[in-house]
Protein backbone atom coordinates (compact mmCIF):
# COMPACT_ATOMS: atom_id res chain seq x y z
CA UNK A 1 0.00 0.00 0.00
CA UNK A 2 2.52 2.28 1.01
CA UNK A 3 4.37 1.46 -2.35
CA UNK A 4 1.06 2.14 -4.56
CA UNK A 5 0.45 5.58 -2.59
CA UNK A 6 4.20 6.59 -3.53
CA UNK A 7 3.62 5.82 -7.22
CA UNK A 8 0.07 7.53 -7.25
CA UNK A 9 1.65 10.80 -5.50
CA UNK A 10 4.62 10.53 -8.28
CA UNK A 11 2.34 9.85 -11.20
CA UNK A 12 0.44 13.31 -9.83
CA UNK A 13 3.42 15.42 -9.38
CA UNK A 14 4.52 14.52 -13.12
CA UNK A 15 0.97 15.54 -14.42
CA UNK A 16 0.89 18.49 -16.98
CA UNK A 17 -1.35 21.08 -15.97
CA UNK A 18 -3.75 22.04 -18.89
CA UNK A 19 -5.10 25.72 -18.81
CA UNK A 20 -8.87 26.04 -18.69
CA UNK A 21 -8.73 29.32 -21.38
CA UNK A 22 -6.05 28.00 -23.53
CA UNK A 23 -8.80 27.41 -26.48
CA UNK A 24 -10.54 30.47 -25.92
CA UNK A 25 -9.05 33.56 -24.67
CA UNK A 26 -5.62 33.25 -26.50
CA UNK A 27 -6.89 33.29 -29.98
CA UNK A 28 -9.96 35.86 -29.49
CA UNK A 29 -6.61 37.98 -28.25
CA UNK A 30 -4.95 36.94 -31.79
CA UNK A 31 -7.52 37.90 -33.40
CA UNK A 32 -8.06 41.05 -32.20
CA UNK A 33 -4.76 41.85 -32.64
CA UNK A 34 -4.98 41.30 -35.95
CA UNK A 35 -7.12 43.79 -36.64
CA UNK A 36 -5.90 46.42 -38.53
CA UNK A 37 -7.30 49.81 -37.75
CA UNK A 38 -5.65 51.92 -39.92
CA UNK A 39 -6.79 50.62 -43.19
CA UNK A 40 -10.54 51.33 -41.12
CA UNK A 41 -9.47 54.90 -40.27
CA UNK A 42 -9.06 55.52 -43.95
CA UNK A 43 -12.54 56.36 -44.71
CA UNK A 44 -13.76 56.90 -41.93
CA UNK A 45 -11.33 60.37 -42.03
CA UNK A 46 -12.25 60.64 -45.57
CA UNK A 47 -16.20 60.64 -44.83
CA UNK A 48 -16.05 62.60 -41.80
CA UNK A 49 -13.98 65.73 -43.53
CA UNK A 50 -16.01 64.90 -46.91
CA UNK A 51 -19.33 65.31 -44.46
CA UNK A 52 -18.13 68.74 -43.22
CA UNK A 53 -16.41 70.28 -46.02
CA UNK A 54 -19.94 69.61 -47.75
CA UNK A 55 -21.64 71.34 -44.64
CA UNK A 56 -20.13 74.00 -44.89
CA UNK A 57 -18.83 75.01 -48.13
CA UNK A 58 -22.55 74.20 -49.41
CA UNK A 59 -24.33 76.42 -46.23
CA UNK A 60 -21.56 78.99 -47.24
CA UNK A 61 -22.88 79.14 -50.95
CA UNK A 62 -26.17 79.38 -50.08
CA UNK A 63 -25.91 82.25 -47.65
CA UNK A 64 -23.91 83.94 -50.39
CA UNK A 65 -26.55 83.75 -52.79
CA UNK A 66 -29.52 84.54 -50.11
CA UNK A 67 -27.39 87.73 -49.52
CA UNK A 68 -28.70 89.28 -52.97
CA UNK A 69 -31.27 87.03 -53.79
CA UNK A 70 -34.58 86.01 -51.58
CA UNK A 71 -36.10 83.42 -54.21
CA UNK A 72 -35.67 80.19 -52.87
CA UNK A 73 -35.29 78.65 -56.17
CA UNK A 74 -31.70 80.53 -56.67
CA UNK A 75 -30.48 79.26 -53.22
CA UNK A 76 -31.60 75.96 -53.81
CA UNK A 77 -30.06 75.65 -57.44
CA UNK A 78 -27.01 77.40 -56.09
CA UNK A 79 -26.65 74.90 -53.29
CA UNK A 80 -27.74 71.45 -55.70
CA UNK A 81 -24.33 72.88 -57.98
CA UNK A 82 -22.20 73.44 -55.25
CA UNK A 83 -22.61 69.59 -53.74
CA UNK A 84 -22.36 67.93 -57.24
CA UNK A 85 -19.52 70.42 -58.02
CA UNK A 86 -18.03 69.59 -54.46
CA UNK A 87 -18.47 66.29 -54.19
CA UNK A 88 -16.84 65.26 -57.84
CA UNK A 89 -13.56 67.51 -56.67
CA UNK A 90 -13.85 65.83 -53.09
CA UNK A 91 -13.98 61.88 -54.77
CA UNK A 92 -11.13 63.07 -57.26
CA UNK A 93 -8.80 64.79 -54.84
CA UNK A 94 -9.12 61.85 -52.37
CA UNK A 95 -8.65 59.16 -54.91
CA UNK A 96 -5.16 60.85 -56.30
CA UNK A 97 -3.99 61.96 -53.33
CA UNK A 98 -4.80 58.00 -51.61
CA UNK A 99 -3.27 56.35 -55.08
CA UNK A 100 0.02 58.75 -54.76
CA UNK A 101 0.45 57.20 -51.47
CA UNK A 102 -0.58 53.96 -52.53
CA UNK A 103 2.07 54.01 -55.11
CA UNK A 104 4.62 54.97 -52.64
CA UNK A 105 3.92 52.19 -50.21
CA UNK A 106 3.73 49.74 -53.31
CA UNK A 107 7.15 50.42 -54.31
CA UNK A 108 8.65 50.48 -50.60
CA UNK A 109 7.02 47.11 -50.30
CA UNK A 110 9.00 45.83 -53.43
CA UNK A 111 11.99 47.06 -51.98
CA UNK A 112 10.82 45.27 -48.42
CA UNK A 113 10.05 42.49 -49.92
CA UNK A 114 13.08 42.05 -52.67
CA UNK A 115 15.42 42.55 -49.49
CA UNK A 116 13.72 40.23 -47.31
CA UNK A 117 12.80 37.43 -50.28
CA UNK A 118 9.35 37.16 -49.14
CA UNK A 119 6.09 37.45 -50.96
CA UNK A 120 4.73 40.17 -49.04
CA UNK A 121 0.99 39.22 -48.44
CA UNK A 122 1.08 40.97 -45.17
CA UNK A 123 1.68 44.36 -45.80
CA UNK A 124 -0.42 44.34 -49.10
CA UNK A 125 -3.53 43.62 -47.04
CA UNK A 126 -2.82 47.56 -45.47
CA UNK A 127 -2.44 49.33 -48.29
CA UNK A 128 -4.78 51.92 -49.05
CA UNK A 129 -7.87 51.67 -51.04
CA UNK A 130 -7.89 55.05 -53.40
CA UNK A 131 -11.74 53.78 -54.75
CA UNK A 132 -12.77 52.81 -51.21
CA UNK A 133 -11.75 56.57 -49.70
CA UNK A 134 -12.45 58.08 -52.96
CA UNK A 135 -16.48 57.12 -52.54
CA UNK A 136 -16.69 57.96 -48.71
CA UNK A 137 -15.62 61.35 -49.55
CA UNK A 138 -18.26 62.09 -52.11
CA UNK A 139 -20.68 60.49 -50.55
CA UNK A 140 -20.15 61.95 -47.14
CA UNK A 141 -19.86 65.44 -49.07
CA UNK A 142 -23.15 65.04 -50.39
CA UNK A 143 -24.82 64.09 -47.27
CA UNK A 144 -23.22 67.23 -45.58
CA UNK A 145 -24.63 69.23 -48.06
CA UNK A 146 -28.10 67.98 -47.92
CA UNK A 147 -28.38 69.76 -44.63
CA UNK A 148 -28.62 73.30 -45.76
CA UNK A 149 -31.31 72.50 -48.54
CA UNK A 150 -33.40 70.29 -46.98
CA UNK A 151 -33.41 73.07 -44.02
CA UNK A 152 -34.49 76.01 -46.83
CA UNK A 153 -36.39 74.18 -49.11
CA UNK A 154 -40.04 74.47 -47.22
CA UNK A 155 -39.05 78.04 -46.22
CA UNK A 156 -40.85 80.90 -47.50
CA UNK A 157 -40.12 83.88 -45.46
CA UNK A 158 -36.42 84.83 -46.78
CA UNK A 159 -35.20 86.08 -43.11
CA UNK A 160 -36.67 82.67 -41.58
CA UNK A 161 -35.69 80.98 -43.98
CA UNK A 162 -31.77 82.16 -43.69
CA UNK A 163 -31.95 81.56 -39.81
CA UNK A 164 -33.38 78.17 -40.12
CA UNK A 165 -30.25 77.30 -42.65
CA UNK A 166 -28.10 78.73 -39.64
CA UNK A 167 -29.70 76.56 -37.11
CA UNK A 168 -29.65 73.47 -39.00
CA UNK A 169 -25.75 74.03 -39.82
CA UNK A 170 -24.56 74.67 -36.79
CA UNK A 171 -26.22 71.47 -35.37
CA UNK A 172 -24.96 69.40 -38.02
CA UNK A 173 -21.41 70.84 -37.09
CA UNK A 174 -21.81 70.05 -33.63
CA UNK A 175 -23.01 66.57 -34.81
CA UNK A 176 -19.95 66.34 -37.34
CA UNK A 177 -17.23 68.04 -34.67
CA UNK A 178 -18.39 65.32 -31.98
CA UNK A 179 -17.60 62.52 -33.92
CA UNK A 180 -14.51 63.65 -35.96
CA UNK A 181 -13.37 63.92 -31.55
CA UNK A 182 -14.59 60.61 -31.13
CA UNK A 183 -12.30 59.13 -33.94
CA UNK A 184 -9.58 60.48 -33.02
CA UNK A 185 -9.50 60.52 -29.62
CA UNK A 186 -9.21 64.29 -29.13
CA UNK A 187 -11.10 66.67 -26.29
CA UNK A 188 -15.05 66.24 -27.77
CA UNK A 189 -15.85 69.99 -26.79
CA UNK A 190 -12.40 71.53 -27.64
CA UNK A 191 -13.40 70.27 -31.76
CA UNK A 192 -17.23 70.88 -31.33
CA UNK A 193 -16.28 74.30 -30.83
CA UNK A 194 -13.54 74.27 -33.40
CA UNK A 195 -15.75 73.22 -35.91
CA UNK A 196 -18.83 75.43 -35.22
CA UNK A 197 -16.89 78.62 -35.04
CA UNK A 198 -15.09 77.71 -38.35
CA UNK A 199 -18.45 77.49 -40.06
CA UNK A 200 -20.10 80.49 -38.59
CA UNK A 201 -16.82 82.26 -39.74
CA UNK A 202 -17.19 81.03 -43.43
CA UNK A 203 -21.19 81.89 -43.51
CA UNK A 204 -20.40 84.96 -42.65
CA UNK A 205 -17.51 85.88 -44.31
CA UNK A 206 -19.12 84.80 -47.49
CA UNK A 207 -22.87 86.56 -47.09
CA UNK A 208 -20.78 89.95 -46.09
CA UNK A 209 -18.74 89.60 -49.27
CA UNK A 210 -21.26 89.22 -51.47
CA UNK A 211 -23.46 91.75 -49.81
CA UNK A 212 -20.86 94.13 -50.21
CA UNK A 213 -20.18 93.46 -53.78
CA UNK A 214 -23.93 93.38 -54.39
CA UNK A 215 -24.16 97.13 -53.01
CA UNK A 216 -21.04 98.27 -55.16
CA UNK A 217 -22.57 96.66 -58.42
CA UNK A 218 -19.52 94.91 -59.49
Amino acid sequence: MANLGARINDVSSNQVEIPVHSDGVEPKASEESSIDYSQRGQWLRAAVLGANDGLVSVASLMMGVGAVKKDISAMLIAGFAGLVAGACSMAIGEFVSVYTQYDIEMTQLKREREAANNNGEAQREKLPNPFQAALASALAFSIGALVPMLAAVFIRSHKIRMGVVVAAVSLALLVFGGLGAVLGKTPVMRSCLRVLIGGWMAMAVTFGLTKLIASAQL
